[in-house]
């Protein structure tokens, strides 16, 4: 029997979460960025029992998305080691490590709303299907920073991790722009392939 895409892509994700999930750097910080990961994963069986499927590409993305979460919640994404190592480098200020998270919070939305928008005929041209796909990324990305702010407001000391700012006051800016980069990249870039996935499903 043949083992369901959401299920090979929860088996693979089980070893990342229970290595994210021992002694991270701080449980709740922990918990509020690893929280997208349940999100998302019960949004899949939600559609699994509908009967919707997502191409193999979106969910390679989604799994490459929760990982990039899930390291993030390990150590918190000012604390990330490899974000530090690329300040040591380039002799950056700050952990970079977030931003890649915002590009990944732009990028792989927009494949799956491109993916829902092309297979529910919802626009029919193409130009528009980009415009619109980028203009939810970036609605999700501002619901995303307000989350932040209310974290925010209701616990300074959850917040500075959460956050993440490191002294940015445009963080906020930047983290949206982040996610506008990512979400181009993907209706322009990886247009083609995305394509070629969902035709093997019989979507195009």
């Amino acid at each position: 029997m043949k083992t369901h895409p959401n299920v090979s892509l929860l088996l693979a994700m089980l070893p990342v979460f229970s290595w994210s999930g021992w002694q991270p750097y701080d449980r709740t910080t922990w918990l509020l960025e690893v929280s997208p990961v349940f999100a998302g994963f019960i949004a899949l069986f939600i559609g699994q029992a509908k009967g919707w499927r997502l191409s193999r590409f979106a969910l390679v993305l989604i799994g490459l998305h929760m990982i990039v979460l899930m390291v993030g919640g390990k150590y918190t994404y000012a604390r990330v080691p490899t974000g530090e190592w690329v300040s040591e480098v380039f002799g950056f200020s700050r952990n970079h490590y977030d931003r890649l998270g915002h590009i990944m919070q732009g990028l792989v939305p927009a494949i799956v709303c491109r993916e829902i928008f092309v297979c529910n005929r919802v626009v029919a041209k193409r130009g528009w299907l980009a415009f619109l796909t980028v203009c939810f990324c970036l609605a999700v990305s501002a619901v995303y920073e307000l989350i932040e702010w209310v974290t925010a407001l209701i616990s300074a000391e959850a917040a500075e991790s959460f956050l993440g700012t490191q002294g940015d006051n445009w963080d906020t800016q930047n983290d949206m722009f982040c996610a506008l980069i990512g979400a181009t990249f993907a209706v322009i870039v990886l247009r083609i392939p995305h394509n070629r996935s969902m035709a093997k499903l019989g979507r195009l």
